[in-house]
C-alpha cells in the first residue's frame, strides 16, 4: 500500500507541514546555524519563497519544539532545546491602505501580546507597549526574547508611489522596529524578513546592529529548491509529470529547470527554485506560470513608466553595481532594486575585477509572464488576445506567410492617442521589442537595438527572416539597409530560405506601412 504524499502549497506554517505528513525539504541545519551564531538578522527574497515558512520554522525551534525536528538535521545539532517567549508579527496578508490601518494592526499583535504577558497604563504608544512587551516577558521568564517579523515592508511596497502615506509609514515603522535596538539586552534572538532590503530604508537607520544575510553565501540556500534537492525530495512527483506529459526524466528536470530555476542571490551559489511554482507544477502537472499569477506587479509597471527606463535594455540583461540593485530608493528614479528584490531580476553573471553584476529574468517563467502583462500598458491589446495575436504570428512565419504577419502585428499599434516623435519613438520599438521577445517562447526569435545589427531575426524550421523596420525612413530604404550592412551574412550557410523584410512605419497613421519582401 503506497504512502500518500502530501504537498504543501499554500502551507506556511511548519507545524502544520510536520503534523500534516507534507512534504519537507529540509533546511534547519541552515536554521540552526542562524539561530546559534548570531543575534539579529534580515534577509530579503521575492514573494512567496518560503520566508513564512522560515520564520514558522525558527518559531518552533525557540519554542523548544523537539517533536516536531524528529527525523530533520536540526535534531542532530541540538542538545538543549531551551524554550524562549517568541513575540511573532506577521505583515504578509493584510491591506495597507491609511496610516490607521497599520497602527490596527499593530495594535492588534500588540493586544495579544499583552494578554500573555501584561501591560501598563503609561504605555501608549505602539513603540512603548512593544519596549514594555519585551521587557516583561524577559523579566517573567528570565530569558530573553525572540522577536520575529516577517514581511516588515508589506505596507511600504503596496504605497511606494504613494510618497505622502509613504512617509507616515516610515515614521510609524521606525519608532517601532527602533525598539528592538534599545531592548537589545532583553533579547536573545531577532530576525526579521522583506522583499527590500533595509540598510538603505529610513526605518533602519537606527537599527545598525541588523546583519543581512541577504547575499550571505552560506545562506544562499536558506529560501528555494536547488535541483538536487528537488531530484532527491521529489523523484515521484517528477515521474508522474514525465508520464503525464510523455516526457523522460531527465526532459522534466530540464523543463522546470527552464521554467522555475535560475534564482541567485550572490555569486557562484548554487541556482534555486521557486518553490511555490515547483509544488504548484508537481501538483497539476503542467508547467504553467504559478508564481506570477499569484501577485499582480501593476506598482512594478507604473515604477517602469515614471522612470522612463528602457524597456530593452531590461529584458536582455542590466549590467550594475551592487549598490544599484541592493538599495531602496524609489525616489532615485531607479526601478532596478524593486524588480531584483521582487523576483523579477536575478543575478545572472559577475565580473570581478570590475564589480559588476549582471541582472536578468531568473527563468521563462518569470521572462514571459513579465513580457505578457507589459503588452496591456503599450497597446491596446489585451491579456486575452495575446495568445491568440502570438499564436497567429508564429504560424504565418512558419508557413512563409509575411503579409498576415504584418497585417496582424498592425494591430498592435491601433489606437495609440499621440503622434511619432522623438519622445514617444522608444514607445513604439517596445512594442517591437515585446512582440518578437514573446514569440521567442516558440520558434528562436532575436530582436536587437545594436547598431549594426538587424531589427529582428526569426528562424522558423524552414526560413530565417531578417527585418528591418524604418521608423523614419522608407520600406526600400529598410532593405537596402539589410544588403549593405550584411545582416545576412551570418547565415549564408544555413540550408533554410533567407528572408528579408523592410517595413516602414508611417508617422501619420501611427502605424505600419509600406514594406516590401525580397529573397536570397
Amino acid at each position: 500500500m503506497s504512502t500518500v504524499r502530501n504537498l504543501p502549497i499554500g502551507i506556511q506554517t511548519f507545524e502544520d507541514i510536520r503534523n500534516g505528513n507534507y512534504m519537507y525539504v529540509d533546511k534547519t541545519d541552515l536554521v540552526w546555524q542562524v539561530a546559534n551564531t548570531g543575534k539579529t538578522y534580515f534577509l530579503s527574497r521575492p514573494r512567496r519563497f518560503g520566508k513564512s515558512l522560515l520564520i514558522s520554522t525558527l518559531e518552533s525551534y525557540f519554542l523548544g519544539r523537539k517533536d516536531l525536528f524528529e527525523g530533520l538535521a536540526l535534531a542532530d545539532l541540538e542538545t538543549e532545546w531551551k524554550q524562549y517567549p517568541v513575540l511573532h508579527l506577521d505583515l504578509n496578508a493584510e491591506k495597507f491602505d491609511s496610516a490607521e490601518r497599520l497602527i490596527g494592526i499593530l495594535n492588534r499583535h500588540l493586544n495579544l501580546w499583552e494578554e500573555m504577558w501584561g501591560s501598563a497604563e503609561w504605555e501608549k504608544t505602539p513603540s512603548d507597549r512593544f519596549a514594555g512587551i519585551i521587557r516583561r516577558a524577559s523579566e517573567q521568564t528570565g530569558v530573553q526574547v525572540v522577536v520575529l517579523i516577517d514581511e516588515y515592508d508589506k505596507p511600504l511596497l503596496q504605497n511606494l508611489l504613494n510618497e505622502p502615506l509613504l512617509e507616515e509609514y516610515r515614521n510609524i515603522l521606525k519608532g517601532f522596529y527602533g525598539v528592538l535596538k534599545s531592548a537589545d539586552r532583553y533579547l536573545r534572538f531577532v530576525f526579521l524578513t522583506g522583499v527590500t532590503k533595509f540598510s538603505h530604508v529610513s526605518i533602519f537607520s537606527d537599527l545598525n546592529q541588523l546583519s543581512d544575510i541577504s547575499m550571505v553565501p552560506a545562506y544562499a540556500t536558506i529560501c528555494g529548491i536547488t535541483e538536487e534537492e528537488l531530484v532527491k525530495v521529489f523523484t515521484p512527483e517528477l515521474k508522474k509529470v514525465s508520464e503525464f506529459n510523455g516526457y523522460t526524466f531527465e526532459e522534466t528536470v530540464k523543463k522546470m529547470a527552464a521554467q522555475y530555476d535560475g534564482y541567485h542571490f550572490r555569486e557562484n551559489t548554487p541556482g534555486l527554485f521557486n518553490p511555490f511554482s515547483v509544488l504548484s507544477a508537481l501538483k497539476y502537472l503542467v508547467l504553467d506560470n504559478f508564481w506570477f499569477q499569484t501577485g499582480t506587479p501593476t506598482f512594478l509597471v507604473d515604477l517602469l513608466k515614471e522612470s522612463d527606463y528602457d524597456l530593452r535594455i531590461l529584458i536582455d540583461g542590466v549590467e550594475t553595481s551592487p549598490i544599484a540593485f541592493t538599495e531602496y530608493r524609489v525616489e532615485a528614479n531607479n526601478p532596478i532594486p524593486v524588480l531584483y528584490q521582487s523576483g523579477y531580476l536575478t543575478i545572472k553573471s559577475y565580473d570581478r575585477r570590475f564589480n559588476l553584476y549582471t541582472l536578468c529574468f531568473p527563468n521563462e517563467e518569470v521572462k514571459y509572464a513579465f513580457l505578457q502583462f507589459l503588452v496591456p500598458f503599450y497597446t491596446h491589446v489585451n491579456a486575452n488576445e495575446q495568445a491568440f495575436y502570438i499564436g497567429h504570428f508564429v504560424r504565418e512565419l512558419e508557413s512563409g506567410d509575411v503579409p498576415s504577419f504584418l497585417k496582424r502585428l498592425k494591430a498592435f499599434f491601433a489606437d495609440i492617442p499621440y503622434e511619432l516623435n522623438d519622445e514617444t519613438e522608444r514607445h513604439y520599438q517596445v512594442i517591437f521589442y515585446l512582440v518578437f521577445k514573446l514569440m521567442g517562447q516558440f520558434v528562436q526569435a532575436e530582436v536587437h537595438s545594436a547598431t549594426g545589427r538587424a531589427d529582428a531575426v526569426v528562424h522558423t524550421k524552414d526560413q530565417i527572416y531578417v527585418f528591418e523596420f524604418k521608423l523614419n525612413g522608407t520600406a526600400e530604404e529598410a532593405l537596402q539597409q539589410i544588403d549593405d550592412k550584411g545582416y545576412l551574412i551570418p547565415y549564408i550557410a544555413d540550408e533554410r530560405k533567407l528572408v528579408k523584410v523592410g517595413v516602414e512605419f508611417e508617422k501619420d497613421k501611427r502605424n505600419i506601412g509600406k514594406y516590401l519582401i525580397g529573397n536570397s
